[in-house]
């Protein structure tokens, strides 16, 4: 057998065994798993957990690994999952690992060149269309995190789509913790949106390219919601990146469900 395709079948099995560790870890943890869809022969989970009280619960939802070179993301959520960090009291659904061909090849877009970051609108791929679908199955939100990384940043910066009139902006609470972790973006203008203030660029329920939709704008589309995107710099040590989207999504969970109206009795 060619060496190439030997090696590429170890490091296959290598990601095909790392789900299977993250899957184990979610099922204790309380949360069911679900196979929606494949990419490159590798399996596209889904994780979902219900409050303790369900009625009253804020809804979170959770994705990474989007893009196949921008690792931190994925493995914050298996340390999420590991240390038992997801708040109890939320309704998580989860995506652990978006484009895990790209994470086997270190490449942003999946093995046929397409970025699924663009492709939410009309997908062209299998992959945004299983999960389009899968989506529009699990039903509504009322906040969305989406972990990501930036090859060019110097710190860490975030994206805001706010949809809800039930929702009040958290993006500063959310920096003023990261900071302690690693620096924030300094740059007055970040892929020409203009911040308003260092690392937070508040974002119009609109995408960029009226042709090209991420996922964050997919979700807004079809659920009122607050939605934030973080990216952390590609250049900090991995372990960095790892605690930074730690301490964004501890944050924002935690600061979104103190906003949040009480149950009614």
């Amino acid at each position: 057998m060619d060496e190439t395709i030997m090696k590429d079948r170890r490091e296959q099995d290598a990601i095909h065994e790392w789900l299977h560790h993250l899957e184990a870890i979610a099922l204790d943890r309380g949360f069911e798993s679900t196979r929606w869809g494949k990419s490159d022969g590798l399996p596209l989970l889904g994780l979902r957990r219900p409050a303790r009280q369900p009625a009253s619960a804020s809804r979170i939802y959770l994705s990474a690994g989007i893009h196949g070179d921008e690792p931190a993301g994925p493995v914050a959520v298996e340390l999420l999952l590991r240390r038992d960090l997801l708040a109890p009291d939320v309704s998580w659904t989860i995506c652990p690992l978006l484009n895990p061909g790209g994470w086997l090849t270190g490449t942003r877009e999946i093995s046929s060149g397409i970025d699924l970051n663009r492709d939410y609108l009309r997908p062209k791929s299998r992959e945004a269309a299983a999960h389009c679908a899968w989506i529009d199955r699990v039903g509504c939100h009322d906040l969305y995190l989406s972990l990501h990384e930036d090859w060019e940043a110097t710190g860490f910066y975030l994206y805001e789509i706010n949809t809800s009139p039930l929702s009040k902006p958290l993006a500063l609470k959310i920096l003023e913790q990261v900071a302690t972790v690693i620096p924030i973006e300094p740059v007055s203008c970040i892929d020409q949106h203009t911040v308003r203030s260092p690392g937070y660029i508040a974002h119009a329920p609109e995408p960029d390219d009226p042709h090209q939709w991420p996922e964050a704008i997919y979700h807004c589309k079809r659920y009122p919601h607050l939605s934030y995107t973080f990216e952390t710099p590609s250049s900090l040590p991995l372990e960095q990146r790892v605690t930074a989207l730690v301490t964004a999504t501890q944050t924002a969970t935690r600061e979104f469900r103190n906003t949040q109206p009480a149950p009614t009795l």
